[in-house]
């Protein structure tokens, strides 16, 4: 290599070396400092574009799964009120048993009639308050149903579980007696029409529980029991379709927490980074700007070699 003054090579080629020592030595405490190899798109375009793709599925799974968990919520409210109406439908059975006894006179009876009276109004005071997130869901305006986002596609059929209306049925004492076969059509039970039809079907009711009917073709306490049994049992099989919807959604949120599991691992292995080699790097590139920076020196003092040719 020729001894010039004017342009010292040695000096550039150790300026070169320190600056890609330097920018590596940047780069490991970069990726040691935040955690992961790939912090801009210039250090993998592919893998920075991959990653935030998977990071936007994430976000949108973690809404799914609370979509999910807020639908089982939603369902599992309407069971308990289910539970609730039960437990009074149980006790006016036990009381129209009692009534059904010939030990018992008209004051009897009319005090059976009194508590029956009064669990058909808590019946009924349910029904009409039953609601989850200002959706009302004992009283017939859910009728057309709704649908619970669980996926995060746009397709209904790939995304989102459909809440069928017959889960949402009006759970009044007039409706739970008819089975809801003539009490679905105006979704309303707040009219002032239709809370006069309603007290009167539970006093009714309640008279012919208690054996105090005298109508033409009265039924007996007696008699009654079956007319209740049925109620049990239109109650119990809508806690049975409410249970079948509440599995599906279980399922589903099983579903979103083995995707996201799937897609973190995926994002960690492309993204993260491995502390034991950057901190290898580190060291790597930590000598090597050291001794570039030594070397930069000596260079620096090779052009004055030729004063000692003059």
């Amino acid at each position: 290599m020729a001894l010039t003054i004017n342009t010292n090579l040695s000096s550039m080629i150790v300026q070169s070396n320190l600056s890609k020592a330097t920018t590596s030595l940047n780069q490991a405490i970069e990726r040691m400092t935040t955690g992961y190899k790939i912090n801009h798109a210039s250090d993998n375009a592919a893998g920075y574009s991959i990653a935030r793709n998977w990071e936007a599925r994430l976000g949108s799974l973690d809404v799914a799964a609370d979509n999910a968990a807020t639908g089982a919520d939603m369902l599992s409210t309407l069971e308990d009120n289910y539970a609730l109406i039960s437990s009074h439908v149980q006790r006016v059975r036990d009381l129209t048993e009692q009534a059904a006894n010939g030990t018992y006179g008209k004051q009897s009876k009319e005090a059976i009639q009194s508590e029956i009276t009064a669990r058909l109004e808590e019946i009924d005071r349910i029904a009409a308050n039953c609601e989850f997130n200002g959706q009302n869901m004992m009283d017939g305006t859910l009728k057309a149903g709704l649908a619970i986002q669980v996926g995060i596609e746009g397709t209904a059929s790939k995304s989102q579980i459909a809440l069928a209306g017959e889960l949402f049925r009006r759970a009044d004492v007039k409706s739970l007696v008819a089975n809801n076969e003539d009490a679905d059509d105006d979704g309303s039970i707040t009219a002032d029409g239709e809370a006069t039809a309603m007290a009167n079907a539970r006093k009714d009711f309640a008279k012919k529980c208690a054996g105090l009917d005298t109508g033409t073709g009265a039924k007996t306490a007696a008699e009654m029991l079956s007319t209740i049994d049925n109620m049990i049992n239109t109650i119990s099989g809508r806690i049975t379709t409410l249970g079948a919807a509440q599995n599906r959604i279980e399922s589903a949120i099983e579903s979103i927490g083995v995707q996201t599991e799937n897609i973190t691992s995926s994002l960690s292995t492309l993204r993260d980074a491995d502390v034991a080699t950057e901190s290898s790097n580190y060291i790597k590139a930590q000598i090597l700007q050291q001794a570039s920076a030594t070397l930069l020196a000596t260079a620096n003092q090779t052009p004055s070699i030729a004063l000692n040719l003059l």
